[in-house]
């Protein structure tokens, strides 16, 4: 029994390496573990990451690694993705669900308004029919829940960090997303 348990753990890596493989040959810039439960996703890059920094190596992956430790979340259940491509174009909406869909993960945290309206974009359909505006409209504080995935737009999170106040909104925030128990 172990034995098939572990060809099939590894057919469900190599099969998500081939996927995510695929999908960095097209151009999605993606991170961190590929099996977490969160995704944290931003469109808006900084001077040093359109030199060629890593991807939230900054002062906004620095505090979001901080507040999702603080959550509960352990250091290595997270993962990173643009809503542009390497080039620095956005990513059709086909493509930016394709990726998501890839990573699956329980939450989706949209870090500024780029990322919230490219997932606005890719989701419509699934978005269009929640009653609430606000929610359908992924405003920032507010949990939509797209396609089984709990998401919500933080609203400029990095520009949030030169001022105490914004801080403790962004805190505000992402304090309503608390690690997901067990499925079972």
């Amino acid at each position: 029994m172990a034995i098939g348990r572990d060809i099939r753990r590894r057919t469900y890596a190599e099969k998500a390496s081939d996927e995510l493989a695929g999908l960095a040959q097209r151009g999605v810039c993606m991170g961190g573990n590929a099996f977490s439960s969160v995704l944290v996703a931003k469109g808006q890059l900084s001077d040093d990451e359109m030199a060629g920094a890593e991807p939230f190596s900054g002062a906004d992956g620095a505090a979001l690694k901080a507040s999702l430790a603080r959550l509960g979340y352990p250091p290595e259940d997270w993962a990173t993705l643009l809503t542009v491509s390497d080039a620095g174009e956005p990513l059709s909406p086909e493509l930016l669900r394709e990726a998501i869909a890839a990573l699956d993960p329980a939450t989706l945290i949209l870090c500024d308004d780029t990322a919230s309206a490219a997932v606005r974009e890719a989701f419509a359909d699934e978005l269009v029919a929640i009653e609430e505006l606000p929610v359908a409209m992924l405003e920032p504080g507010y949990i939509a829940y797209v396609r089984g995935i709990r998401t919500m737009s933080l609203g400029g999170f990095a520009g949030a960090l030169v001022s105490p106040q914004l801080k403790q909104l962004m805190w505000a925030r992402l304090k309503q997303l608390p690690p997901l128990g067990e499925p079972f």
